[in-house]
């Protein structure tokens, strides 16, 4: 119901103003990653001041047994059904209503139905700050659901229209499934913590980009003075900023999958 609600705004926006439109994802970008990321960099901070790693996979104090007040909660709401997940991580598992999982989901496919996006900025922080989900599970649980969720919002809301690329989907297509089994290896071998640093470094990244984008879509429809030129300088500077950021975090995953393919194939053993 999310992806359908958000498709359907996101192409009544384009069909009234294709101008609005990339003005309108660009300023939710902002607000939400800019959000995301301070709130993730702080939590890594805190976690890591307090000397709360969580060892390779997800567990640990900081992932098992340091949850937030918000998490505690929601967990202590006996609402059914109940759905137990987390039973590598703590002893017997954790419990949590179904209920606030479709309706997480919902917004999940909310935002990446109208903004473009498989919704993991969304998960990440909805699943490990408010549910209470450990790192290892999140990133799983989200790989595995964003093949329904994207899906059925590039068939239904997109792809009958005509505003996919198909050759370029193909060729991500390709280079995702080796990226994908490389961090997935690699999350086996850095601790739980790690990951959360990482994905605030990935949304601020993120946040840096949409920021130093949105003067010039905002001059676009007149509603600051910029000159297409400052504009243009402002767009580019966003661009090298995100690239390099998000290119460093992709040396040290390499980096990282090369440096312990040996204890990888320990681990297979």
């Amino acid at each position: 119901m999310g992806a359908t609600c958000g498709g359907m705004i996101n192409r009544v926006l384009y069909e009234i103003n294709p101008v609005l439109s990339d003005a309108f994802i660009t300023t939710i970008y902002v607000l939400m990653l800019g959000l995301l990321g301070l709130y993730s960099l702080l939590d890594f901070l805190k976690a890591r001041k307090r000397g709360l790693a969580g060892d390779a996979h997800g567990g640990g104090k900081a992932e098992g047994a340091d949850l937030g007040s918000l998490p505690k909660k929601l967990q202590a709401m006996r609402i059914p059904p109940m759905v137990t997940f987390d039973q590598g991580v703590t002893p017997g598992g954790r419990q949590i209503s179904a209920v606030f999982l479709v309706a997480s989901g919902a917004l999940v496919g909310f935002a990446a139905a109208i903004m473009g996006v498989g919704g993991g900025f969304l998960t990440f922080p909805i699943f490990v700050y408010i549910l209470g989900v450990s790192s290892m599970t999140t990133v799983g649980t989200d790989i595995f659901q964003i093949v329904f969720t994207a899906g059925y919002a590039a068939i239904s809301q997109y792809a009958i229209f005509g505003f996919i690329f198909y050759t370029l989907a193909m060729g991500m297509l390709l280079g995702s499934l080796i990226g994908i089994q490389i961090g997935a290896m690699v999350t086996k071998v850095v601790k739980g913590i790690t990951i959360r640093g990482f994905y605030a470094m990935a949304v601020l990244a993120g946040f840096v980009n949409r920021i130093f984008a949105l003067p010039g879509k905002l001059a676009s429809m007149d509603i600051i003075p910029l000159s297409p030129g400052t504009a243009k300088v402002l767009d580019t500077i966003g661009i090298w900023a995100f690239f390099i950021v998000i290119g460093g975090f992709g040396i040290w995953v390499i980096g990282t999958f090369l440096m312990n393919i040996k204890r990888l194939k320990r681990q297979e053993v």
